[in-house]
């Protein structure tokens, strides 16, 4: 799923001054099944709470319905709603495709653009080329691992091209990062 950005043109063709690169937003097999556990279990709680109000078992495994309703009940109710409310976020998220967008880099304007997706609005960044002074290749690894492609820009912070989420491939970050270094003419710092 994790691939590294590719240019969408060949550098032999006319087009070799425009690099477009995709990116991945939330709409990921791994989201999909997060919300998919999260909305299927907090089903269970609720229907857990309902059988113990009820007295009726509403679930074909265990008997909830033997459960008293104080305080059990309610707290497995209490449970569900939350689940159904971190299910919303979720599905509303995946839906949106959150994070999905592109990096447009175009040398006949000589403008860089990042578009991301955001829960309201598209989120568009442009910066002029020349002010790009290389690719950055960030890996951190550990609890909280990082690999991601950056650019050094000259008097901002460095700008993230790569998506949010699980990390790239090492060889498929470093081609990525050498590909861009190469169409751009900056040096690649990190590898």
């Amino acid at each position: 799923m994790a691939s590294a950005p590719t240019a969408s043109s060949a550098p032999s063709s006319p087009s070799a001054a425009l690099l477009e690169q995709p990116v991945l937003g939330s709409r990921r097999l791994s989201n999909v099944l997060v919300a998919a556990v999260v909305s299927t279990g907090g089903l269970g709680f609720l229907l857990t709470s309902a059988s113990s109000y009820s007295g009726t078992d509403l679930l074909p495994i265990g008997h909830p319905a033997a459960l008293s309703f104080v305080p059990q009940g309610l707290v497995m109710g209490l449970y569900g709603v939350a689940a159904a409310l971190l299910a919303t976020y979720l599905w509303t998220v995946i839906a949106i495709d959150v994070g999905a967008g592109a990096n447009r880099f175009d040398k006949g304007d000589g403008t860089l653009t990042v578009t991301r997706r955001g829960f309201r609005q598209l989120i568009s960044v442009t910066t002029p080329l020349k002010d790009i002074q290389a690719v950055k290749v960030d890996v951190r690894d550990g609890l909280n691992p990082r690999r991601r492609l950056a650019l050094r820009i000259q008097g901002r912070r460095d700008l993230p091209l790569t998506r949010v989420g699980e990390p790239m491939p090492l060889a498929d970050l470093e081609r990525g990062g050498a590909e861009l270094a190469r169409f751009l003419g900056v040096p690649l710092e990190g590898v």
